[in-house]
């Protein structure tokens, strides 16, 4: 993938250069490549479908999304694609055997939008490229504006008789050549955009600006050589070049700020190191590349290094900083035998470790998905904006018609002024970034806090949120419980029934299974020596499959079923703890009672939940008794047990009928229909797959006070967008009619229309600076 994007050419300006551009986007066409920056979604690698996220160059506004988006889906083969204009991103659906990525990056470039692959380094570099070639061009225009203001200050105060009309021409052709720089330099941008999407017979948010430009540089050309001719003698030229400045600045503050608030995404891909030192054959160490790793390989990390895949510590003890992978400030003690995470920073020792996990089998690629599907998502306010912005256009365009042809009789000149105000002033960028960029912010912000957010559009379900359900077992209570007590039946040893169970309960990821097997390990520190085959979970009741002796090959199998006294066919302890069971075709073998603690901060959570004014409930598969006890500690009056995954349905569907809004919080199998159900969802980082793919956030750490933080957090989103779009609401119901009526010069529209994009900038910055502390 690096020789494929080291030579890669986003830009083909010129013949050679579409040659070369075409070259390298056939270097993406192997197969081998796509797994850098696609995921296969269905199918087989060769002939299926794949989801790619790449960049998008040359974006300015919701606009160009559009035009993005229409080039792409008409590429035979393109499922589907999305582009986000605040995160200048899109995700491109598609399938392997109708296209490959060579036709639809070209598709992009031809429609005048060139494509890198996403968190490449040569995507860094193009937005590098961009960044200070937007600085040069602000900085000529800021040099050019002042100079053209001085020569236009003496007529500003000039009295009749002062200045020569000589002297006055002079300093009209200096700020005719001093505008030159501004119209052939800086508006190069608008111009080029401009272009295209008149090639394309569209309507983009920078055809106003281009056109008012020009207008006024027409306008005051003409008055400059003829002053006596039909568009009168007055310039703009002190207009134009303040106008292009504002503009800029507020072009460029925003790019800035958009680094700062959407640009997480890219740190966090980053942050594994380019390579290792892996020990080779002959017992040497060796640098590598890190994506040649493969399970099994030991590598070296050294203090400050960063671990660049899951695996084992064999050798060393060290501590680790995972507050990116699991919300944990502090550092984290690595001894040996522990496991270490991808994306983790080493700190205190040099280690050794056995590689367990690479590429997308790692905890680190898993947050990276979740984080680009959120930058990728629209929420429903965004769409709804993007909507309104393009009919916007033409409203605009007509406008200025209007106005110029109702100033046109009293004075020609004034009359393409008055026009050029308008296109200018009523430019739709600020309603178009008004909900993206605020949910960038507070999705950037809550990933710093260790909360993820794997749709945007979920801030504003979570902002409506009155009620919170909550599952127990390793979500209210510890991720494991803890073996209590262990009853067998007579003649076998509590050891051997722990270790049939642990054999059983390796094959499922619920909380108690992981507690037998957990319990196993402390005491024996040896793999339990039964083969399971034909293992089978069924959700919120237990498992079951055929168990073989390790040194039995002649033996019949044994049918085991491991889980709730219901599903095993046994009577349940009478003791008030959790308790789970084991059987087999002669009946009943043992059962184990577990120890569940409530999380340290369950009560806090609660407290803070209804202080919100959200109604807290609790949903379990557990005895109605023990979930009754768990309610009671953590301060829920509503708790209900004995709760299948069809029974934790039937409620939301009842509380949903009522016209209540359902945040869900949970993490076992037996959760994820109903995480898929509710408004809002909520899984913890040690969830198993299946409810962290249906939730809407991902707590990466242990606290359960990240809810109520998280709802807070919504809330203000939503705040803030809706602020953002009354802003850019009233700010063009305010300047149109003073545009129209000739009282707003071309440089103050110029300024109003940088100034509200900024501000919506700004506004939404606030929710990244103020974004909650969930560690």
């Amino acid at each position: 993938m690096q020789a494929a994007l080291a030579s890669f050419s986003p830009h083909p300006s010129s013949a050679p250069a579409a040659t070369a551009a075409a070259e390298s986007w056939r270097l993406l066409d192997d197969p081998l490549e796509w797994p850098a920056f696609s995921q296969l979604e269905q199918g087989d690698a060769a002939t299926g479908r794949w989801a790619s996220q790449v960049a998008v160059e040359g974006m300015h506004c919701a606009a160009c999304a559009f035009t993005v988006e229409d080039a792409l889906r008409k590429v035979p083969g393109v499922v589907d694609a999305q582009v986000n204009a605040a995160s200048r991103r899109a995700r491109v659906v598609w399938s392997a055997a109708a296209t490959r990525p060579s036709r639809w990056f070209e598709a992009a470039a031809a429609a005048g939008y060139p494509l890198l692959p996403a968190d490449s380094q040569p995507a860094s570099r193009q937005r590098a490229r961009e960044l200070r070639m937007a600085l040069w061009r602000w900085l000529v225009s800021g040099f050019c504006m002042m100079q053209v203001m001085m020569y236009a200050y003496p007529a500003y105060i000039a009295r009749p008789g002062d200045m020569t009309a000589d002297a006055a021409q002079l300093l009209r052709w200096a700020s005719w050549v001093l505008t030159l720089p501004v119209l052939l330099f800086s508006c190069g941008p608008f111009f080029r955009s401009a272009w295209r999407d008149l090639r394309a017979g569209r309507i983009g948010m920078d055809l106003p600006v281009a056109f008012g430009v020009l207008t006024t540089f027409a306008v005051s050309s003409a008055a400059t050589f003829d002053s006596g001719g039909p568009l009168g003698h007055e310039v703009y030229f002190d207009s134009l070049t303040m106008f292009v400045f504002f503009l800029l600045t507020g072009r460029w503050l925003e790019a800035r700020l958009r680094e700062r608030t959407a640009g997480s995404l890219e740190a966090l891909m980053h942050r594994l190191p380019d390579s290792v030192e892996r020990l080779a054959r002959d017992g040497s160490w060796v640098r590598v590349a890190a994506r040649g790793l493969t399970a099994g390989d030991v590598i070296r990390v050294r203090p400050g290094e960063v671990f660049p895949a899951d695996g084992v510590v064999i050798d060393g003890d060290t501590s680790a900083d995972e507050a990116l992978l699991t919300g944990e400030s502090r550092p984290v003690p690595r001894p040996c035998g522990d496991r270490v995470l991808a994306g983790s920073h080493n700190l205190s020792a040099v280690v050794q470790v056995r590689i367990e996990s690479v590429g997308e089998g790692t905890r680190f690629a898993q947050i990276a998905r979740l984080m680009e599907s959120a930058a990728l998502n629209k929420p429903r306010l965004a769409l709804l904006a993007d909507r309104v912005a393009r009919p916007f256009l033409v409203v605009v365009l007509a406008c200025a018609v209007g106005a110029a042809a109702l100033w046109w009789r009293v004075d020609p000149g004034r009359a393409l002024m008055v026009a050029v105000a308008v296109l200018i002033v009523t430019c739709p960028c600020a309603l178009s970034l008004a909900a993206p960029a605020a949910m960038l912010a507070s999705a950037g912000a809550l990933a710093r806090g260790g909360v993820l957010t794997s749709k945007l559009q979920a801030l504003e379900a979570l902002a409506s949120v009155d009620t919170v359900v909550f599952d127990k077992t390793g979500t209210l209570t510890g991720d494991v419980p803890r073996l209590e007590r262990i009853y067998c039946r007579q003649g076998l040893r509590p050891g051997d029934a722990l270790e049939m169970a642990a054999a059983l309960a390796a094959q499922s990821l619920h909380p108690v299974a992981q507690a037998l097997v957990k319990a196993w390990h402390a005491q024996f520190r040896t793999p339990p020596g039964w083969n399971v085959a034909h293992a089978g979970e069924t959700a919120g009741l237990g498992l079951e499959g055929l168990m073989q002796r390790v040194r039995d090959r002649s033996g019949a199998p044994r049918h085991v079923r491991l889980g709730s006294a219901a599903f095993c066919g046994v009577p349940p302890l009478q003791v008030e703890s959790a308790q789970v069971h084991l059987r087999d075709a002669q009946g009943w073998v043992a059962s184990f009672v577990l120890a569940e603690e409530l999380r340290a901060d369950a009560g806090a959570a609660v407290a803070a939940l209804r202080a919100q004014g959200v109604t807290v409930r609790l949903l379990s598969g557990d005895r109605d008794s023990a979930a009754k006890d768990v309610g009671a500690q953590a301060g829920i009056a509503f708790a209900q047990g004995d709760c299948t995954p069809e029974d934790k349905l039937d409620v939301l569907w009842r509380l949903q009928a009522e016209g209540r809004r359902i945040a869900m919080v949970g993490d076992g199998l037996n959760d994820g229909p109903s995480l898929a159900r509710a408004d809002a969802s909520f899984a913890f980082g040690r969830a198993v797959p299946l409810s962290r793919a249906r939730a809407d956030f991902v707590v990466l750490g242990d606290l359960l006070c990240a809810i109520p933080q998280a709802i807070a957090q919504a809330r203000r989103t939503v705040r803030v967008v809706r602020q953002n779009l009354a802003w850019a609401a009233g700010y063009n119901a305010l300047c149109v009619p003073l545009a129209v009526a000739g009282w707003l010069p071309a440089w103050l529209a110029g300024l109003g229309m940088a100034a509200s994009s900024l501000v919506v900038v700004l506004n939404a910055a606030r929710l990244a600076a103020a974004g909650p502390a969930v560690r």
